[in-house]
């Protein structure tokens, strides 16, 4: 299997956090137009308005657990440990990055939220396990 199919999630993943930069400056853009919100407002957190500090949040959210993702890709690249099962591990991932962004900028309904941040975060474990036993040779 050619190595660097592993980039194509990590560069979803990039994308993600780019659409989401939009949907804040979008938002906080809103809010100081419409009058909801001063411009200096958004210096620290705590003033943002609630239209807004969701998308800060998951902006950070985004730079959080997906670290992992970003180094687990780069060593199975590293180590030739691109394969069929930990390419479709990243992608899951991937795609339970764009929900839990999706519900949190949308509904934000936090039972949905926290079993898509679960699943990725399994999803992701089962990756390093399967990183583990690919440098002892096992699989």
């Amino acid at each position: 299997m050619n190595q660097t199919t592993i980039f194509w999630p990590v560069l979803a993943h990039v994308l993600l956090i780019y659409i989401v930069y939009c949907v804040l400056g979008r938002r906080r853009y809103g809010a100081v137009r419409s009058g909801e919100a001063k411009a200096g407002q958004f210096k620290v957190r705590s003033t943002e308005p609630a239209s807004s500090i969701t998308v800060a949040a998951n902006l950070t959210n985004q730079f959080e657990l997906p670290v992992l993702f970003y180094v687990l890709c780069l060593t199975l690249h590293l180590t030739n440990g691109v394969n069929y099962l930990t390419l479709a591990l990243m992608w899951i991932f991937v795609a339970s990055r764009y929900f839990h962004a999706w519900v949190h900028l949308t509904s934000n309904n936090l039972r949905l939220r926290s079993r898509s941040f679960f699943v990725g975060a399994v999803i992701l474990l089962l990756g390093w396990i399967w990183f583990a036993l690919h440098l002892l040779g096992v699989v």
